[in-house]
């Protein structure tokens, strides 16, 4: 027998579904909550600070946020709602959609007062309020939000009123919720996505649907994203089909829309397939990374080799084990980053070589293979006080080469792993390839240090990590012969 959902506790998921559920669509019908939506909404009933939703266009992500305002304006007393639209014309789609829900659904006569002049919502129950607005930095400072919701974020001119309402939840323990297709390569919102989907410390990952979580609910953030993977074929509707999970949108839907004489690729791969807008040079994509990823460590005691690559006052100090168990299974990690100062100091000496230590103590360094230029009293050190040979490795283009060569074999013919390390995956997918005239390399995405995104564009793990691996390999024998002698 069914339980009646009014004997439930609020702001419970079992309680909004049996609430949603009372809830008229323009069509006349029942809205009936659908899986992909009911899973964001139970994230944010457990409490994540910022809850993220990014999937296709067409996927009723208006209609869920207008649910969920009104579910918290009800059962939250004295609650106050924020909704920013990216324009006027998107804050009015919002307005409709929890207008709509209000006038269309007999459960809610008499619940809500409506401002349509004002876009206010108010309910008369909990004395709580919803607004709804263009998005604008500067309406922003006035607000003491229980919940705030970005409608299509990555149309926002930029991330100023997240950034300040995000700032502001602390004062009543609020949430933020944004909602969004995918943005364009290289703004600040596919950056902030990108981040979110790569680095959380709880990540479910199905062949169209990412789950990122960090480890806190309280404080912490979460995304949902559904798109087709960044190496998927677009014009497998199929595949389309099941990266827009809403059960109205069909391979025969998609491919009307396909074969529209209007439709161009890039609107295509953004607004229909979500696919995630890194850049297309990177250098490896997020399945064959995440692919090579494996539950085992490299077992403690084992001797490794390391691969030190050094930066004084910008770039990251890195370190990076690597552990040969056979021709056919290489694992790499976890990293070590030290991020200096960056106010014109530099980095302790102290402090590499307290990792090196960190390193030693669980697994002896046999070897360390790195670039002595600007680390020749470290090479000393390392060579005296942890008996480690030395392998100088020159950051040269032909060696670059050959070390981006060796990897990405290894990568592709499925002997080398890693523990799934974030600091050792945000330095990879950070890269991107070149192509020069003495081969293909790893780069930075970018060589300008202005901008204050300095993380974006850091791959010095992955340098670290590609250099060691090529030196380690071609010694024990399980590659070709190195490129230069070792000492």
């Amino acid at each position: 027998m069914t339980t009646d959902w009014r004997l439930l506790d609020p702001m419970t998921p079992d309680h909004f579904r049996g609430w949603s559920g009372e809830l008229v669509l323009d069509t006349g019908d029942p809205w009936v909550i659908e899986d992909f939506q009911m899973a964001f909404v139970v994230d944010l009933l457990r409490g994540f600070r910022e809850c993220w939703l990014v999937m296709p266009e067409g996927n009723a992500k208006t209609t869920l946020v207008a649910a969920i305002a009104l579910y918290v304006c009800r059962y939250v007393r004295w609650s106050a709602i924020d909704v920013a639209g990216a324009a006027r014309e998107q804050a009015q789609t919002d307005w409709d959609a929890a207008e709509g829900f209000v006038l269309r659904s007999p459960e809610l006569e008499g619940i809500y007062t409506l401002n349509p002049g004002l876009r206010k919502i108010r309910c008369v129950e909990s004395g709580s309020r919803i607004f709804i607005a263009a998005a604008d930095a500067r309406t922003g400072d006035g607000t003491r939000p229980t919940l705030c919701i970005t409608d299509e974020l990555h149309q926002h001119r930029d991330l100023k009123l997240y950034r300040t309402w995000r700032g502001k939840l602390r004062k009543r323990d609020g949430q933020i919720i944004a909602i969004s297709t995918a943005g364009e390569p290289g703004t600040e919102f596919e950056t902030v996505r990108e981040r979110m989907r790569q680095t959380g410390t709880d990540i479910t990952r199905t062949e169209t649907f990412v789950r990122s979580a960090s480890a806190e609910v309280t404080g912490g953030a979460v995304l949902h994203e559904w798109a087709v993977p960044e190496d998927g074929n677009v014009d497998d509707l199929e595949l389309v089909k099941r990266a827009n999970p809403l059960k109205a949108i069909t391979v025969e839907s998609l491919r009307e829309l396909r074969e529209s004489s209007s439709m161009t690729e890039p609107h295509w791969r953004r607004f229909n397939c979500g696919q995630a807008a890194r850049s297309e040079a990177a250098a490896i994509t997020e399945s064959e990374w995440f692919g090579a990823a494996v539950a085992d460590a490299i077992p403690e005691g084992e001797p490794v080799w390391a691969g030190l690559d050094v930066a004084w006052k910008w770039d990251t100090t890195a370190l990076v084990p690597v552990w040969i168990r056979d021709a056919e299974y290489r694992l790499l990690g976890p990293a070590d980053v030290l991020v200096p100062p960056r106010d014109g100091t530099s980095l302790e000496p102290s402090l590499v070589e307290d990792a090196l230590h960190r390193l030693h103590a669980r697994n002896p360094i046999h070897t360390v293979v790195m670039d002595e230029t600007r680390a020749e009293q470290l090479a000393v050190w390392i060579a005296d006080e942890l008996g480690a040979r030395v392998v100088p490795w020159p950051h040269s283009p032909k060696m670059a080469a050959l070390d981006y060569e060796r990897f990405m074999e290894a990568l592709r013919e499925g002997w080398l792993h890693h523990t799934g390390d974030p600091k050792l995956t945000r330095h990879v997918l950070n890269a991107v390839a070149k192509v020069r005239a003495e081969g293909t390399r790893f780069d930075r995405p970018s060589q300008t240090r202005e901008g204050g995104n300095q993380d974006m564009r850091v791959i010095d793990a992955l340098v670290a990590a590609a250099m060691v691996h090529n030196a380690a390999a071609a010694e024990i024998g399980v590659d070709r012969e190195p490129m230069i002698a070792f000492v």
